[in-house]
């Protein structure tokens, strides 16, 4: 992958919300559900050691993972080149259907890994949209190891750290216009190590989810059909199970509403054989534009009023909600020292919140939270 020049120097926004990311070590696959969304794991047994100070970089090197430790076949390495090139495929469409550039800061870390994080802020379709990479090493605590494996550990004592890998792509987009929807989409992999003689365990996660503020049905069945298209080409059983992992996931249980009309949502994924995930993952990230773009292209120039705007301000108020109480990806972040720009990236540059705000019986406004109230099938 050829070197990218950063545009500028001062730091912005990269790391991605390796939140859930989990992992990989090639050597046995644990089958394990790895659709259980709606079990949230408790703040607590994410702590872990903060990470090294960043360096920020003007030429990113083509590989972000430890030179002459993590081989080039290996899964890290190779995960890290699909997200990168996904991560450059996309900003370029989004910068094709915008007309302005994104802003990019990049970053190493003495430890090993480092960041990319790119930022259109401000733009003609998008008030803020961010994509970033993240490659991150560090060790976990025995309480948050056990919490991620879903089983207990002989020889594991509470005061071990397991070194782990973890690695992702995450991405939102907040367009100005509300007819145009929120998109948010985050595919990562995780591994520890063998440690201790504790075998190493790896695990994929990942999904793309999208947030309306107005409800147009043929846009939703557009989008969940493209996904839909892409889980069925690897196993049928995916778009139902990760469908209502999404669902599940991005409920906000203080409101009874999901943050947006859902997608699909999956984590703790080490069923199968890791270049099946490998291969679907891969597939799904390279489909966002598919899936996303079509919708805002139709929408962006549409009309709308200062009432649908100040509906769109409160629904991401929800928004901000969801992302700062219940995301494993920003709890994760502020927990281990991450980069705050780049955890904080995902927030739209304006929301708000209307007390009392409830939308007239019968108007476009209820008829969008009563689907985020009781989820519906699209395709």
């Amino acid at each position: 992958m050829a070197a990218c020049v950063a545009q500028t120097k001062a730091p912005l926004a990269s790391q991605p919300r390796l939140s859930n990311v989990r992992a990989l070590a090639a050597k046995k696959v644990i089958v394990r559900n790895g659709f259980a969304s709606s079990k949230r794991a408790p703040a607590k047994t994410l702590a872990m050691a903060m990470l090294a100070k960043e360096d920020y970089i003007t030429v990113v090197p083509d590989s972000l993972c430890r030179p002459g430790i993590d081989l080039p076949d290996s899964t890290k390495v190779r995960f890290e080149q699909m997200i990168r090139k996904a991560q450059d495929s996309i900003c370029s469409a989004i910068e094709e259907i915008d007309g302005t550039k994104f802003r990019q800061d990049a970053w190493t870390r003495a430890t090993g890994g480092g960041g990319i994080t790119r930022v259109l802020q401000g733009g003609n379709v998008w008030e803020k949209a961010g994509v970033a990479v993240s490659v991150v090493y560090g060790s976990m605590p025995a309480e948050a190891y056990r919490t991620a494996v879903g089983r207990g550990i002989p020889n594991l004592k509470d005061a071990d750290r397991v070194p782990f890998f973890a690695c992702g792509i995450s991405s939102v987009m907040h367009p100005w216009n509300p007819h145009c929807p929120t998109m948010h989409f985050n595919y990562r992999y995780f591994e520890t190590e063998d440690w201790n003689g504790i075998p190493g365990q790896w695990w994929f996660g990942g999904g793309t989810d999208i947030t309306p503020a107005y409800l147009n049905e043929e846009d939703m069945k557009h989008f969940h059909g493209v996904y839909k298209q892409v889980c069925d080409k690897h196993d049928p059983a995916f778009y139902p199970k990760m469908k209502k992992a999404c669902d599940e996931y991005f409920m906000i249980p203080h409101r009874g509403e999901t943050r947006g009309l859902g997608g699909i949502f999956y984590d703790d994924l080490n069923d199968r054989e890791p270049e099946k995930i490998f291969a679907f993952a891969e597939e799904a990230v390279n489909n966002v534009v598919n899936a996303y773009g079509p919708i805002v292209t139709k929408h962006k120039d549409d009309s709308f009023t200062p009432e649908q705007k100040q509906w769109q301000q409160v629904r991401r108020g929800r928004y901000v909600e969801f992302n700062l109480v219940y995301d494993r990806g920003t709890i994760f972040g502020l927990k281990t020292g991450g980069r705050i720009e780049s955890i904080l990236m995902s927030m739209p540059l304006t929301a708000s919140w209307m007390y009392d705000m409830v939308p007239e019986a019968g108007s476009p406004e209820a008829e969008l939270l009563d689907a985020c109230k009781t989820p519906r099938e699209w395709v």
